[in-house]
């Protein structure tokens, strides 16, 4: 069963084409990184999933709801985080969760028990009586998502949840969302940092509108061709164009902090011989600058 069915899905304005003809499915259950570089369509995508937005053309469903007719349906049924945390500054922490017991008619009794869940959830007990304006980003996050899943939603949207926070709330959020989705509760995430795709069970990468690839961690790594080399140096732009206008064969380069990465195919490796070069397994980074690269070559 898919909790996500889109099909040829695109939103214009005007006349620039924010989402572009993205068809794809989210099976029940699973975390789904949705990763694109700030305006690449992302959060326009999770607005029309969520019933915020018409889709100018194309269909999508969620939870069996279509996202165009069924809007009204669809907001009671998911859980939402926008990037900006919608929560009141002038509240405390239990003021919000009541707030939004109050904001999905939650049955006073269950609103209770849910309320303390939450707080336990978010490590909030001490600090249920504390506005909410006096809290750091990182607490604001973790309350932010508490009030979305107070409902217990079968599918939750987070719109870039961890822009803004440090590295240690980061970790934190993500233990959440693992033991949200042990509990069968489907999550889609966008994110622009790389390192958090890891942990998801499928990725999409969105860019300029267009997805350009949707499959697991793994399976993406294993989709660019040749060999991936790493060559530390200390300017590497400089060797970067040095190489460009060599009679280097490579599929790829680029640099990458303080290193230079080639994509190659192995009976080639040999032209290397005069650099301390390291064979390297690729991460998301090297695969989404493949396949960005690709996508524009395809386009001209």
């Amino acid at each position: 069963m898919y909790a996500v069915e889109l099909m040829n899905l695109t939103r214009r304005f005007d006349d620039f084409t924010a989402v572009n003809d993205v068809s794809l499915q989210i099976k029940e259950g699973y975390i789904y990184g949705f990763l694109g570089p700030n305006g690449s369509g992302k959060s326009t995508t999770i607005r029309m999933l969520c019933g915020l937005l018409e889709p100018s053309s194309g269909s999508g469903k969620v939870l069996g709801l279509d996202i165009a007719k069924d809007s009204e349906l669809i907001k009671h049924k998911i859980g939402y985080m926008s990037q900006k945390f919608s929560l009141y500054d002038d509240l405390t922490v239990i003021e919000n969760l009541q707030f939004y017991g109050g904001m999905y008619s939650l049955p006073r009794n269950i609103a209770k028990d849910r309320i303390e869940e939450m707080l336990a959830l978010a490590g909030l007990e001490e600090r249920q009586h504390e506005l909410v304006a006096n809290l750091s980003g990182g607490w604001k996050q973790r309350l932010a998502l508490g009030c979305s899943i107070l409902h217990k939603p079968s599918i939750l949207f987070l719109d870039e949840p961890t822009g803004g926070v440090d590295p240690k709330s980061r970790r934190m959020f993500w233990d959440i969302i693992y033991e949200l989705a042990s509990q069968g509760t489907t999550v889609m995430v966008t994110t622009h940092f790389m390192d958090e795709a890891e942990h998801c069970d499928e990725i999409g990468f969105i860019f300029e509108g267009n997805l350009i690839a949707s499959s697991s961690p793994a399976n993406l790594k294993q989709s660019i061709p040749g060999m991936l080399v790493k060559i530390p140096t200390n300017d590497p732009m400089g060797l970067l164009e040095t190489l460009e206008g060599s009679s280097l064969s490579y599929l790829d380069i680029y640099s990458s902090g303080t290193s230079l990465h080639l994509l190659m195919e192995p009976e080639k490796l040999d032209q290397l011989t005069e650099f301390h070069y390291e064979k390297i397994t690729p991460v998301l980074e090297d695969v989404f600058v493949y396949l960005v690269k690709s996508h524009r070559k395809e386009m001209i």
